[in-house]
């Protein structure tokens, strides 16, 4: 039915009309080509070729449409991979600052430490310094007391010698042995 309403339209064309002469004659090019036309769109709709051309689309559009959801397909997975990366990254630089926080806590612990470290080694070394000056000081107490002992010892032997005689060394002597035999028996 639409192809028979294409027609009317076709011969109330202007141009066909402005030619000279019979319209329907072979001698008339708008003629020929009005008929050329109408066998072509003719054998055109015979053939199909509107349905080859509709599922043509059809397969076309099908296709895009496929490409369409694969696209929202990858949009998705890529958003979802996206917010994957976004959580790690997220996890990291969380993790990151604990690590930071954590190594600064050591080292002031590591500080501390070494502080309290040096505190303890210079008490030691100045216990250690305390003992060699109480040491040095007795060792030269000593030193003194055995030089006031020789020096003792040596005027006291001089005072005895200037006032010992002869007699009174033998009477030494004799009491000396005799308390000897006495202790021994």
């Amino acid at each position: 039915m639409r192809k028979l309403a294409i027609l009317p339209a076709l011969f109330a064309a202007g141009p066909a009309l402005a030619a000279t002469g019979p319209f329907v004659s072979l001698w008339n090019t708008n003629f020929v080509v009005l008929i050329a036309f109408v066998i072509f769109v003719g054998l055109l709709l015979v053939l199909g070729v509107p349905k080859i051309l509709g599922n043509m689309l059809d397969k076309r559009a099908d296709t895009i449409r496929g490409e369409l959801d694969d696209a929202k397909a990858l949009r998705e997975e890529a958003q979802t991979i996206l917010a994957s990366y976004e959580r790690k990254q997220k996890e990291v630089a969380e993790q990151s600052e604990r690590i930071v926080a954590k190594a600064k806590e050591e080292a002031r612990q590591a500080a501390e430490q070494a502080k309290a470290d040096l505190e303890a080694s210079m008490a030691r070394r100045m216990a250690g310094a305390e003992e060699q000056i109480a040491s040095a000081e007795a060792r030269a107490v000593k030193e003194v007391k055995d030089q006031a002992v020789v020096v003792a010892v040596a005027a006291a032997r001089e005072v005895i010698a200037k006032q010992m005689t002869a007699q009174a060394a033998n009477k030494m002597i004799d009491d000396s042995i005799a308390a000897v035999e006495s202790k021994l028996h």
